[in-house]
């Protein structure tokens, strides 16, 4: 597990404010960007560098698929593919998660433009752990309390009671996903890498 801290993804909301407004992130362990969106049942939509691509192609589909459908970005990274979704939601959605988790492991985090947001790690088809960032002191899955120092240590108010820093919790979810998946997120991959871009159908669940 690394030592980052909120503060090492401060950059997020700074140099990306549109996604940070709304975004899913969502590491899948052991698993290329193609199987992914086969699992997901997604339909390739080509390639583009960086978020900021992905994000304008995602607005212009949503004005024909929103509600039914979400665009989405795979990029292999380290052994593991992350999965972007410019305003979307499949990466909360148990109905995607618990596929992509067979056999491995898989971190999502979640923010949309009404502040809701989400972490959640599945291993093995199976919730782990679940919490809502703002509320962190509430969490479920079937091992809510395996990751309470590192979410302290990260930034987050884990204490029923305690305040959340609403100017923290963002960065604080990249940097939990990075104490749990060991893979580290960086403004050049966000800027600069290919994305496969595919529309997929949303789950139920």
């Amino acid at each position: 597990m690394t030592n980052a801290t909120a503060d090492d993804y401060r950059w997020f909301e700074a140099d990306f404010a549109r996604l940070a407004e709304a975004y899913c992130i969502t590491l899948v362990r052991g698993i290329t960007p193609v199987e992914v969106l086969q699992v997901l049942k997604a339909e390739v939509r080509g390639h583009g560098i960086g978020v900021a691509a992905l994000d304008e192609h995602a607005y212009e589909t949503a004005q024909v698929h929103e509600g039914t459908h979400g665009y989405l970005g795979v990029a292999p990274l380290h052994g593991w593919t992350v999965m972007v979704e410019p305003n979307g939601y499949i990466g909360t959605l148990d109905g995607a998660l618990s596929h992509l988790s067979a056999g491995r492991a898989v971190v999502s985090h979640f923010r949309n433009v009404n502040a809701v947001d989400h972490f959640n790690w599945f291993e093995n088809g199976k919730l782990r752990l679940h919490f809502e960032p703002l509320f962190a002191y509430y969490r479920d899955g079937s091992d809510p309390e395996s990751l309470v120092t590192a979410m302290r240590e990260v930034g987050f108010a884990t204490e029923e009671g305690s305040s959340a820093d609403l100017d923290v919790v963002t960065a604080a979810s990249f940097a939990l996903a990075e104490r749990v998946t060991g893979i580290r997120l960086t403004p050049e991959f966000l800027e600069s890498t290919q994305f496969i871009e595919g529309l997929a159908p949303i789950p139920s669940g």
